[in-house]
């Protein structure tokens, strides 16, 4: 396989398994609540105050932030972008080298000429 080829295969398998954690993310918060609910309730577990929902919502809030790194940021903030990104950088660095090495350029054939006409 091409090396291109195999960057790509790696992306996909990675962020299949992204997916796949996520999905499993969502069905361990969806049965983790069922009990969280039966342990509050039917098992008598501090009755008087519902203490599973709030671990209900703090599981929640920490899936919706899983779901939005995998489906949203990843699908945006990716190789690609990645790669694009490092280009511009290293493109901006390598007008600066260039603009120092004529500033350099400049400085010394200042130098000389006002050496020689001294």
């Amino acid at each position: 396989m091409e090396t291109s080829q195999q960057e790509l295969y790696e992306y996909a398998r990675k962020r299949v398994k992204q997916k796949k954690r996520v999905y499993f993310h969502f069905i361990l918060f969806f049965v983790s609540s069922f009990f969280f609910y039966v342990i509050n309730k039917m098992l008598d577990v501090d009755p008087e105050e519902d203490w599973y929902l709030w671990a209900i919502t703090a599981w929640a809030f920490i899936f919706i932030m899983h779901f939005i790194k995998v489906f949203v940021t990843e699908s945006f903030i990716n190789k690609k972008w990645e790669q694009d990104q490092i280009a511009k950088l290293v493109a901006r660095q390598e007008r600066r080298i260039g603009q120092l090495e004529n500033k350099l350029e400049n400085d010394a054939n200042t130098n000389t000429t006002t050496t020689t006409l001294d």
